[in-house]
């Protein structure tokens, strides 16, 4: 075997990485998966340990089945982790994920105060209940007695790097997704850590992301099977280093990805500002940024759809197949059906937990297929105003390079690009964090570049402007009926 080097990706469900050799291509992976604890409605805990124990297997498969440990190791992490730690970084209690909703008055709270405008635009981070400035005003209001015991609050990807190193450092990309973080002094923030009511010290030291180690401790190359003297590049954020993967660098272009939730991302040199809309600004470097909107609502839908409409409990390929032979026979916009897919809250563009999911203009027409079809272009209509966020606070996208498991579906790609009027391009189709990882570390080492893959533009796939026509009609009403429900929609919601 050659050479390769090894990008991690440390994400949700499950951790994997992929060995790329250095003509880029991909020549070994591993994953391993790990649960989410719900303790209580809104609560989403991990234990930290597991995570680290799939992240040392993935390193010690790859090396196993190469036959060779990797030239160097680069890592891509989730975002909006919180993980309280002794002085040795042993874990006082389990990680808080990005999806703990448990925060959300106090988020709102802080969104409607007079410090929300100067939060957001110092952080570049949205004032959500998934941030962990958020998160720790929660803790110390709600567990004084753990907040107080705490020697520092940490990520799962600063609590991995201290296992290889015994130092509390973190990547400028997960700081910049803490709220607690400036993005232009790339400093913490006083203000934000004052709300928090912490102290500097009880924070990691920020590096950039290709900021590298080379020291790892002796037990741990031990256990992982690999050299002496490895580099370790920290990295960044998985979706920062998804941008990188899929070759999203350029002007007019973004990625969009949908997989259980969905995301649409840009590469810019400056910060891309939205207050309502509250476009996210993390750092892939000192010197970049990346900025777009996340939903929450992606494929999680669509098996909400196969299971409610279809009455089958665990879907497989065929049934998904089914859904998409059903919905391709309905004419675009459903007949006038609309869609509000809310079903676990939303964050961009509306960032409101107490949401729900709506069908609206009912009529005797309408068949299960109807509900169907509407249900994806539901999910279509969030992306799509997502974009049209981002575009007002940047420049126009005329590309999108698309991801994640909805790529599979001609149907599903198709009503993408007919709702949004752009042109789509699978350039990545799967471990895109990973890849964008092993990216990092090639110019944290001063390699050489993988050049971008050649597109084949008959492969583009292209929007028919008649479905166009009838998409931007649906649209409005789509955003319309929103701001006519939500009243009622906060209402109901305290009421349960």
């Amino acid at each position: 075997m050659q050479d390769y080097l090894l990008g991690i990706d440390i994400g949700t469900g499950s951790t994997k990485a992929v060995a790329i050799d250095f003509n880029g291509n991909a020549i070994g992976t591993s994953q391993h998966y790990y649960p989410v604890k719900n303790p209580q409605p809104g609560y989403s805990e991990q234990d930290p340990e597991l995570i680290l124990e799939a992240f040392k297997n993935c390193i010690i498969d790859v090396v196993k089945k190469t036959g060779l440990p990797p030239y160097v190791i680069s890592l891509s992490s989730a975002m909006h982790s919180v993980i309280p730690v002794d002085t040795n970084c042993k874990a006082l209690a389990d990680m808080i994920t990005w999806a703990d909703s448990r925060s959300e008055d106090i988020a709102q709270k802080l969104r409607d105060s007079e410090q929300g405008p100067d939060i957001y635009q110092t952080s570049g981070t949205p004032i959500h209940a998934m941030t962990p400035l958020c998160k720790l005003i929660w803790l110390r209001e709600n567990q004084n007695e753990l907040f107080k015991a705490t020697h520092k609050f940490i990520s799962i990807k600063e609590f991995i790097w201290f296992y290889l190193f015994n130092k509390f450092e973190i990547d400028y990309s997960i700081a910049s997704a803490t709220g607690l973080f400036d993005i232009k002094r790339l400093t913490w923030n006083t203000n934000a850590l004052n709300l928090a009511g912490i102290t500097i010290t009880q924070l990691s030291t920020p590096v950039n992301t290709s900021y590298q180690r080379t020291d790892a401790l002796a037990v741990v190359t031990q256990e992982l099977q690999i050299n002496t003297g490895t580099p370790f590049i920290i990295g960044a954020s998985d979706g920062c280093c998804a941008n990188l993967g899929s070759f999203v660098t350029a002007p007019n272009v973004a990625s969009l990805t949908i997989g259980t939730s969905g995301a649409v991302r840009i590469t810019s040199p400056l910060p891309v500002f939205n207050y309502p809309g509250m476009i996210f600004n993390y750092l892939l470097n000192e010197k970049t940024f990346v900025c777009g909107g996340a939903i929450n609502n992606g494929g999680i839908v669509l098996n909400w759809l196969i299971k409610s409409f279809l009455d089958k409990k665990l879907p497989g390929h065929s049934d998904y197949d089914a859904v998409f032979n059903t919905i391709s026979t309905i004419p675009a916009g459903s007949e006038g059906l609309i869609f509000l897919p809310y079903l676990y809250g939303e964050r961009a563009p509306i960032w409101d937990t107490k949401s729900c999911g709506v069908f609206f203009n009912i009529k005797p027409q309408h068949t299960q297929a109807h509900f169907l079809r509407a249900g994806l272009e539901g999910i279509c209509f969030t992306l799509n105003d997502v974009l049209q966020t981002v575009e007002q606070a940047s420049e126009s996208i005329n590309i999108l390079h698309i991801s994640g498991g909805f790529i599979t579906s001609h149907v599903w790609t198709q009503m993408l690009a007919d709702i949004t009027g752009k042109t789509l391009t699978v350039v990545q189709q799967e471990d895109a964090s990973a890849i964008g990882a092993v990216f990092l570390a090639m110019d944290a080492l001063k390699m050489e570049k993988i050049d971008q893959p050649s597109i084949n533009k008959d492969s583009d796939i292209i929007p028919d402007q008649l479905n166009h026509q009838v998409y931007n009609k649906s649209f409005l009403l789509f955003k319309k009926l929103y701001n006519t429900v939500k009243e009622t929609m906060h209402w109901v919601h305290n009421m349960e």
